[in-house]
């Protein structure tokens, strides 16, 4: 049975990688100009989307806190509502410790919120689907030694490091980036943005990137002495 449950949650999470591949190049097919850097917001949407999906039918077709008893429709309808309730109350809480923790108050309201909404998708979307909303489970299965099986021990091992990736991504933020070899990575794609132009941008345009780039050459040498 371990060994079932050990096969069943390495495809659960195989999967969700996948969904985040396809949350990468499915989109570029229907919407144009799509890329994670130039459209980031669209594809945080997006991501979030397709992974609660897929964490959604995968829970549902696993089961693997299934119960014998025979659920109500009513019943159903309500604890899908608490978790929806939930959700929301996860991205709110998100976003005011984004908050707290330097990100602007009232500029990047968007952004900010939205990295709350891809946080909630990776810890509290799990948490619900596997516990449902029941705080008495989610205080058991993170407190210590509450771990009653290897899908909680999973859950468990995912949100922390969700946690963990989250602040390791965010931790370079604050810290000084008027150094020379990152003032030359912005040359070299500012030079790589004049040299792969298509040929229809306009002289005016043409001059401007130029200067852009001798511009960000003299900030480099400047910084480097």
């Amino acid at each position: 049975m371990k060994d079932t449950d050990i096969k069943r949650l390495l495809y659960t999470h195989l999967l969700c990688i996948f969904s985040i591949i396809l949350s990468i190049f499915i989109p570029s097919f229907f919407l144009e100009n799509f890329s994670i850097l130039e459209t980031h917001l669209t594809w945080l949407c997006i991501c979030s989307v397709f992974v609660t999906a897929v964490n959604l039918v995968l829970y549902l077709v696993v089961k693997p806190n299934a119960s014998s008893k025979r659920s109500s429709l009513s019943y159903k309808v309500t604890r899908f509502l608490k978790c929806c309730i939930y959700f929301l109350m996860s991205c709110f809480f998100f976003h005011v410790i984004f908050v707290l923790y330097g990100a602007p108050l009232i500029e990047l309201v968007l952004e900010t919120f939205l990295f709350a909404v891809i946080l909630s998708t990776f810890t509290t979307v799990p948490c619900l689907c596997l516990l449902g909303p029941n705080i008495k489970a989610w205080l058991r299965v993170f407190s210590r030694n509450g771990v009653t099986s290897i899908w909680e021990n999973s859950l468990q091992i995912t949100t922390i490091s969700s946690f963990i990736g989250t602040w390791l991504g965010a931790f370079p933020i604050p810290l000084d980036w008027e150094r020379p070899w990152q003032v030359g990575f912005s040359y070299l794609k500012q030079q790589n943005k004049c040299l792969y132009s298509d040929g229809k941008t306009e002289e005016a345009s043409q001059y401007a990137c130029i200067n852009d780039v001798v511009q960000l050459s003299s900030d480099a040498t400047s910084l480097s002495l």
